[in-house]
């Protein structure tokens, strides 16, 4: 059982040094959390079973007949919300994922690890799915305990060890199979499952590694993929400030503590040294020490602390969502320099993002004068170059697309027919592009001039190219 330290929230320091996961050996310490239960549990449950609904039905969602969401980085295709992204996106993907950063910097700046506590999946998945099931099989805190300190020789632990085994096993491959749907499209998956193994071997070791991947994590990493591995943990400590609000303890109001009852002395603070707080916690940390690089603002102190308040007939918030300003009873500010430059920087990398989107092209399209191929000088005192074309169509439906010289003195003869462009696919092409005498200069040397192409299918501007034209 991990003792909660009977000391103000500014002395004693010391649990700073280390993380509450690893003893002074270096040992692996595994927490049994007690099972939590209140009116912030009971918001996280609905809150986690929805977005684990939405993401287990992702691959099956369909938007005019396409995946909603496609992560297909060894084809290089990418979905997001039935659009299509092709590598030559890659400037809209990469200024929408620095805006989910830095919404995400923001929004930790204002309110702290909510994110981790709430809408994170490891989170989710841990505490709301195999924790749960953990406790079904196990029993709550103590009987966890009791069943870790028998022999495995105990016909009673093998049994719920084995069971558990298996269902987190089985657990982690469905989570497998869903991401793996949304890298190779859900049909794609149901095709390799219903085919034997030696028709796609590496995509099968891909699934049968992933799975071990998230069997090991939930079944024996589990909180230290947040303080070791996550790279958000640890920039917890420059993004929060005196006025963050955060899940904190009102040590102004809890000390002195002192355990309740009638010997109880006047003058002792509300906080009567229960250690429910410490039970629940899923990183094995005590609030009443502070902000600590392992929580992760899951609510479940708050919620046991409240219980006790409400049994002892004490006011609830003794552990809350606060600031530290808030809780010395100071004026905390919500507008501060920080927040003010994450806000303008959200709100730029947002219109950024949005214009992207907005200005983004059905093609992709590269015109570039043929190599090799000098200017050819027609008897009708003409001038023309020859060109090579090569448009990407970015939508699922057929494009037929024309091209047309932006200028009065030139023309455009196509090569052959108009390109018809599959979806998801290319077309290569080449044309001619001729300019009348009195448009070219007479110099020995080449001469080049810029020329505008469009893009056009059935009447409609698609997009509008940049080239030279050499005389």
């Amino acid at each position: 059982m991990i003792n909660a330290p009977n000391i103000p929230a500014h002395e004693g320091p010391s649990f700073r040094d280390s993380l509450t996961s690893i003893d002074s050996k270096g040992q692996r310490v595994f927490f049994y959390p007690k099972r939590p239960n209140g009116r912030y549990y009971n918001r996280r449950i609905w809150l986690s079973y929805a977005l684990m609904g939405l993401m287990f039905a992702g691959p099956l969602l369909r938007v005019n007949g396409h995946p909603l969401m496609l992560f297909n980085i060894l084809e290089r295709k990418f979905i997001l919300f039935g659009v299509a992204f092709w590598p030559q996106d890659f400037k809209i993907l990469f200024v929408g994922f620095i805006t989910l950063v830095v919404g995400i910097v923001l929004f930790t700046a204002v309110k702290g690890r909510l994110f981790c506590g709430w809408i994170c999946p490891q989170t989710i998945f841990m505490e709301m799915l195999f924790r749960r099931l953990e406790y079904v099989i196990d029993g709550d805190r103590s009987a966890q305990r009791k069943l870790a300190s028998l022999p495995w020789s105990n016909p009673i632990k093998l049994r719920k060890r084995t069971l558990k085994f298996v269902l987190f096993f089985a657990l982690s491959s469905i989570i497998a199979h869903t991401f793996l749907a949304y890298i190779l499209g859900s049909e794609r998956v149901w095709s390799l499952v219903n085919h034997p193994i030696s028709d796609n071997p590496g995509v099968f070791l891909s699934l049968i590694l992933f799975t071990f991947i998230f069997f090991g994590v939930f079944w024996w990493f589990r909180e230290q993929v947040c303080t070791i591995v996550c790279p958000y943990g640890r920039l917890q400590g420059v993004l929060l400030d005196p006025n963050t609000t955060q899940v904190a303890y009102d040590f102004v109001r809890g000390e002195p503590r002192g355990k309740h009852g009638r010997e109880r002395q006047k003058g002792m603070g509300d906080c009567i040294d229960c250690a429910q707080c410490v039970e629940v916690c899923p990183t094995g940390i005590d609030i009443r020490n502070g902000s600590q690089l392992e929580c992760v603002h899951c609510t479940a102190c708050i919620d046991a602390c409240d219980a006790i308040m409400d049994a002892i007939d004490k006011p609830r918030g003794l552990v809350r969502i606060e600031s530290e300003l808030g809780i010395g009873r100071q004026e905390s500010r919500f507008w501060r320099p920080r927040i003010i430059l994450y806000t303008l920087l959200f709100g730029v990398l947002t219109g950024s993002f949005g214009y992207l989107l907005v200005s983004r092209t059905k093609t992709e399209t590269s015109i570039l004068r043929a190599r090799g191929q000098a200017p050819q000088h027609l008897p009708d005192g003409r001038t023309g170059n020859l060109f090579m074309v090569k448009s990407i169509n970015k939508t699922f439906q057929e494009l037929p697309v024309e091209f047309q010289l932006v200028s009065k003195t030139g023309s455009l003869d196509m090569i052959g027919h108009s390109l018809i462009i599959p979806p998801q696919g290319y077309r290569e092409g080449a044309f001619f592009i001729y300019f009348p005498s009195e448009s070219t200069p007479l110099r020995k040397t080449f001469q080049s001039k810029p020329i505008t192409i469009e893009v056009r299918s059935g009447g409609q501007l698609l997009e509008r190219v940049h080239t030279q034209f050499q005389f």
